[in-house]
């Protein structure tokens, strides 16, 4: 049965409610609004948004892009339709192309980058919210010298997996295709961090950890703008990129990575916070969780 069919969701849609009524935030003052994200197979970044709303008072209903009041984490303003008139809480596009969304409650978004091409105000808000995993788990010791972050995509990438061979480093593989508590802990466990997965980079960066970033083949979707969207906010003058070499050793690689600003990190979070506090005055009504549970958590396909 795949991932998308709809009784895996609706199972896993189960298990997210209950998950959301044992979060005090949710107890005392909790909303159920209509929300998109990318659910069409495992990955660690896509889940962040119903893992992280819920700590904010905030449930996520599942709802196709046409029906949704509400998008976070991803690469997925592209998908909306152009009349979208919901909240955007830093999301971000997956190709550098304009892409105005003139009806949209801009609350936040990924970076300077996507700002620009949708045509938000330049006081909006601007960061990943994957960076608020810090205020949502506290770090657990160090297991592992490298965490090797690859992409869905390169996943079977031999040369950037060869790495995690390398004599003197203990290495971890860390696997996307897994829900965002599993994922996050194992990043965090590791003292440095490389990756082609942008949440690889992101997670890094929300617990200090020093990282750069890469390319393989086959190229990622939308090229590297994800990336540089995200770096415009929290490296603006500098980037993490090494291009990949198979012939460099794991040590000199390590060599290039570096830690993202704390300051500017917690500059970031503490602007997404904010941003979310005015999803009720923007969408309005919300109904109280849990009193809306009995509705429909999935599209009605």
């Amino acid at each position: 049965m795949h991932y998308a069919h709809p009784i895996r969701r609706r199972v896993r849609e189960l298990r997210q409610l209950a998950a959301a009524a044992a979060q005090p935030a949710t107890r005392s003052r909790g909303v159920a609004v209509e929300t998109y994200w990318w659910a069409w197979q495992p990955n660690f970044g896509d889940d962040l948004t119903r893992w992280l709303l819920p700590n904010y008072g905030v449930v996520p209903m599942y709802r196709e892009p046409s029906d949704a009041r509400l998008v976070g984490v991803g690469s997925i303003l592209d998908i909306l339709p152009t009349g979208f008139d919901g909240a955007v809480w830093g999301s971000g596009l997956m190709n550098d192309h304009a892409y105005p969304l003139p009806r949209a409650q801009i609350l936040a978004v990924r970076g300077h980058l996507t700002r620009e091409r949708i045509a938000a105000p330049e006081t909006v808000a601007v960061g990943d919210p994957g960076l608020l995993v810090r205020r949502r788990v506290q770090r657990p010791g160090v297991r592992w010298d490298v965490g090797l972050v690859p992409h869905g995509a390169h996943r079977s990438n031999a040369p950037f997996l060869a790495l995690a061979e390398a004599t003197g480093f203990s290495v971890r593989v860390i696997d996307v295709h897994r829900t965002a508590p599993r994922a996050v802990g194992e990043i965090a466990a590791c003292a440095t961090v490389l990756t082609t997965s942008l949440h690889g980079l992101i997670t890094a960066d929300a617990f200090g950890i020093p990282a750069l970033w890469t390319t393989l083949e086959p190229p990622l979707g939308g090229g590297a703008f994800k990336f540089a969207d995200y770096e415009s906010v929290i490296t603006p003058n500098a980037s993490r990129y090494l291009e990949f070499d198979e012939r460099m050793p794991l040590a000199e690689m390590l060599a290039h990575t570096a830690a993202a600003p704390q300051q500017t990190v917690e500059a970031a979070c503490d602007a997404l916070e904010a941003a979310l506090t005015r999803l009720p005055d923007v969408l309005g009504g919300l109904p109280r969780f849990p009193l809306s549970m009995w509705r429909r958590t999935d599209d009605g396909r």
